[in-house]
């Protein structure tokens, strides 16, 4: 039995640590004062009904996420369906429109009379059928997507009004930043989702009673191994294993699994090998607010364009940070009667008297260099008593995290269950 320290508590560590914690002596550090991470389940109550609202990780499927449905089925954990829709309102071209087939790509009656959207629609199906035959080019590995784009004369509304609030509201990303997105990473991620299809796309599930019913059942048999408002200030190796200095405190440990954010852990760990260092500074993270809050205002102008998550594009914000709301009445079927939003930057605030909280979340971004770095994690995991998981090694989202455990608990030879 090995004695091991756990830095974080998101989904990469909570599974790692339940993994590991019948077979050795485990410590979890958590900077804050919840574990989880993005797993975050607000109680709002409105008309004296309690509503769980999910403010990070909402929703997940079965064709893409299949760890972490093992997941829940060991841990008896109940889901049912969501249903997911997607907004734009882009005040900048005065746009308003919503995907699906339920007469919401006309909510804003002008768009019949636009030729420009009628050739972003075309423009639409047309990279549906030839987005995949890049995902079989070597040459196309490093391509940026914009490049990408620009090469087969996409026009600048599919491009502004749907591609890039698609893609920004997907990775939590800056809308600007999506350009520099390889185009081969991006595409397959679409592909594995099936969002390249227009019909028959994979059915959305939710988490019932909220993403902390699972947390609470992961979590039970080692809570007490959780140390809260514990942040790790250092961590080095050393001749006898590895020790780790929080608030203040020295502890020496035989391994040390790093299940927070790249950055993070560069800055944590001391004298990291040069490849370790290269490694984790591949992956840039932009930091984002999520204001949990019922504001209207923040929707698209028209009812019939609101959706599951709605893109909102702002004058004079353009290279600013991404601006969406996610209708939770919608995510995760609450029949409340306010919407239940959570908005990430709005450029609009909520009023004051609409706001419930604010969070802090940070998302991985992905460039070329990132995709590159995903390649080297045998290389520096487990090297030298450090190990490294978290949803930066896949492509951000739970499921990553999940697998990135998996793969670690792997190292020390022990087997997926959830019993």
């Amino acid at each position: 039995m090995s004695r091991i320290a756990i830095i974080g508590t998101g989904i990469s560590g909570m599974a790692i640590a339940r993994l590991l914690h019948r077979h050795h002596e485990i410590t979890v550090y958590e900077a804050g004062d919840r574990a989880g991470g993005h797993t975050n389940t607000v109680d709002v109550t409105i008309a004296d009904v309690r509503y769980p609202v999910d403010t990070g990780f909402i929703v997940f499927n079965k064709k893409t996420y299949p760890a972490f449905c093992r997941m829940l089925d060991g841990l008896r954990v109940a889901s049912h369906p969501s249903s997911m829709s997607f907004s734009v309102r882009d005040d900048v071209s005065n746009l308003e429109y919503k995907g699906g087939e339920d007469g919401g790509l006309f909510a804003q009656r002008r768009n019949i009379l636009r030729p420009r959207f009628w050739r972003m629609l075309r423009d639409i199906t047309r990279f549906y059928a030839e987005a995949p035959s890049i995902l079989d080019d070597p040459r196309s590995q490093d391509y940026p997507l914009s490049q990408w784009l620009e090469t087969r004369h996409y026009s600048p509304w599919f491009i502004e009004q749907h591609l890039v609030p698609m893609a920004a509201a997907i990775w939590s990303a800056p809308p600007q930043a999506i350009a520099d997105f390889p185009a081969q990473f991006f595409i397959r991620f679409l592909a594995n989702h099936g969002m390249l299809q227009l019909r028959n796309r994979p059915q959305w599930y939710t988490v019932s009673g909220g993403s902390r019913r699972y947390l609470e059942a992961l979590i039970k048999p080692f809570a007490d191994r959780i140390h809260y408002r514990a942040a790790v200030q250092a961590v080095w190796r050393h001749s006898h294993g590895v020790a780790v200095q929080a608030q203040g405190d020295r502890q020496d440990f035989d391994q040390v699994i790093f299940a927070c954010h790249a950055d993070q852990a560069l800055s944590i760990l001391e004298h990291p090998h040069d490849d370790e260092a290269a490694v984790l500074s591949a992956f840039p993270y932009q930091g984002n607010e999520a204001i949990l809050h019922t504001d209207a205002r923040l929707l698209p102008q028209r009812r019939k364009a609101w959706a599951a998550w709605n893109y909102h594009r702002v004058p004079g914000a353009e290279d600013q940070a991404v601006t969406l709301t996610y209708n939770l009445n919608i995510l995760q079927g609450h029949n409340c009667p306010k919407p239940l939003l959570v908005s990430l930057n709005p450029q609009l605030q909520p009023a004051n008297e609409h706001i419930i909280q604010r969070i802090p979340y940070a998302h991985p971004l992905y460039r070329p260099q990132s995709v590159a770095a995903q390649q080297q994690h045998s290389v520096i995991s487990g090297r030298d008593r450090i190990h490294y998981c978290g949803a930066y090694w896949g492509y951000g989202f739970h499921e990553d995290g999940l697998q990135s455990a998996l793969r670690v608990a792997q190292s020390f030879q022990i087997a997926e269950d959830w019993s």
